[in-house]
């Protein structure tokens, strides 16, 4: 009786934690990029659904950019249609894009969508193409050739960078308190359609909509320092000094530059987090210690 009695309470302390963390974010709209092993282990999934309707219930306003890179990688093999990568960057020429499309838009988007509103939330399915949410412009990539020589560009087709957002679908979702869930597909002036990366969408997204926070989850627990120890504060500052020190490296530095481009156009405070951890936005969130690490202005820790 004692035992019960005893975890009673430590549940009624969890909930004490989360008080000013749920009075402070009351309203607020938290972007998250939902991607990596989140998306694929079945209790992971439902976790994150979970955490995303607990979140719209006790008054956040949870917005959803979502990849799907594995996702199309699957599909691409099965048509037996061989991908091609470039710093990064997975060459979309015309039948990979409608491929890219079907599977983000068709497919990915609509199983999120679903997840959420089984477990009791209302969820509505967009791509940047509605509404014009992201007019997008082609993306220039250029290779590194070393011996001084200048950078090769090189043309990865339908592959495109945010140009503009309109955020008022999104705030129109809002207001009726659904959660948006997007995929990360713009469109060109002529009407064409541009696969574009889902950190960069989620960034810009949460700088036009002035988010409280960014938050991307990833396989990795966050940034590490030069021990390989976890970081779990640091202002743009120290964010950039790593990044010209080489201690952040690989994948990271993109995800770390979102952060910093998002943060000089006006979002709070941005998070990169273990999505292979359970329930881990209600831990960064809502817990003093947090779980990845955050990145702020210095304006406000």
């Amino acid at each position: 009786m004692v035992g019960h009695m005893e975890d009673t309470i430590n549940k009624a302390k969890v909930l004490i934690e989360a008080l000013p963390y749920i009075r402070r974010f009351y309203d607020k709209t938290i972007v998250i990029k939902y991607g990596g092993n989140a998306m694929i282990d079945e209790d992971l999934k439902k976790g994150f659904a979970l955490d995303v309707v607990l979140m719209r219930y006790i008054g956040l306003n949870p917005v959803i950019v979502h990849g799907g890179g594995p996702q199309i990688g699957k599909v691409l093999a099965q048509m037996g249609k061989k991908t091609e990568f470039v710093e990064g960057m997975r060459v979309t020429d015309g039948e990979t894009m409608d491929v890219v499309e079907m599977v983000l838009v068709g497919k990915v988007n609509k199983e999120i969508v679903g997840l959420i509103n089984r477990h009791g939330g209302r969820a509505v399915g967009l791509s940047g193409k509605d509404g014009q949410l992201i007019l997008a412009k082609k993306m220039n990539v250029y290779r590194r050739r070393g011996d001084g020589r200048s950078p090769e560009a090189i043309d990865i087709g339908m592959v495109g960078e945010v140009d503009s957002v309109d955020p008022s679908v999104i705030l129109a979702m809002e207001e009726k308190h659904f959660i948006p869930v997007i995929a990360p597909v713009g469109v060109g002036e002529g009407g064409e359609t541009y696969n574009i990366n889902a950190d960069l969408v989620a960034g810009k997204i949460a700088s036009a909509i002035k988010a409280e926070k960014l938050i991307l989850l990833t396989d990795v627990p966050g940034i590490l320092d030069e021990g390989d120890q976890l970081i779990r504060s640091l202002d743009v500052g120290r964010a950039g000094e790593l990044l010209d020190k080489g201690v952040i490296i690989g994948g990271m530095i993109p995800k770390v530059q979102c952060c910093l481009d998002a943060l000089q156009e006006g979002v709070i405070k941005t998070h990169i987090i273990d999505g292979r951890v359970e329930h881990t936005l209600l831990l960064e969130i809502f817990t003093d210690e947090g779980i990845g690490t955050q990145i702020y202005s210095g304006k406000r820790a």
